[in-house]
């Protein structure tokens, strides 16, 4: 799948918005990638993660693991796809922590997927949990790239279907045009 399919699926289904939006990181932007609504698309879906899917198809790894609540779809969907179980990280009392039995055994070796990168946060927070518990990360797997190339080195390859360098603000360095604008905060909490 080109970046450019990928991104007339989001304006199709109006996941892509624009506007003001405060980021999971605490950036202001300008657009907004809103995966919910191109993934309640079942047969969407089903193009994305394959299409993923195809690129993690020769990483090693025995299970997926996703941070909630934006990457479960995604990684619910890659890890059908691949033939792997999938596991995910939730947040209790603002942290990300493993629930509802879910393990991970010592040298068990994991894909993280999430929906949509900017800072990498939640993304290391997962690879942490994974690594505290004895696990190797081979490999994080997003759909949309929003970092503009300055994501932290997780440590392991970062796959994703598109790499987007979408502007992101300092709450305290906005635009005046954008500060003038209402703001929203679509994402989890």
């Amino acid at each position: 799948m080109k970046s450019a399919e990928l991104l007339e699926l989001f304006r199709s289904t109006n996941a892509l918005l624009d506007g003001h939006f405060v980021l999971r990181s605490g950036l202001h932007s300008r657009q907004y990638f809103q995966c919910a609504l191109l993934l309640q698309h079942t047969q969407i879906a089903a193009r994305v993660r394959g299409a993923l899917a195809e690129k993690l198809r020769n990483i090693e790894a025995e299970r997926v693991i996703s941070p909630a609540l934006g990457g479960i779809i995604v990684g619910h969907e890659i890890a059908r796809t691949l033939g792997k179980p999938h596991i995910f990280a939730e947040k209790e009392e603002g942290k990300l922590v493993l629930r509802r039995g879910f393990e991970i055994k010592p040298g068990s070796r994991f894909i993280v997927a999430e929906d949509v990168v900017t800072r990498g946060g939640r993304v290391q927070e997962t690879i942490d949990i994974v690594r505290a518990h004895g696990g190797i990360v081979t490999a994080v797997a997003a759909v949309v790239d929003r970092s503009g190339g300055l994501l932290p080195d997780f440590g392991c390859p970062f796959i994703s279907l598109t790499q987007l360098n979408v502007e992101t603000y300092e709450p305290n360095m906005l635009p005046p045009d954008l500060a003038a604008l209402p703001v929203t905060k679509p994402g989890s909490k």
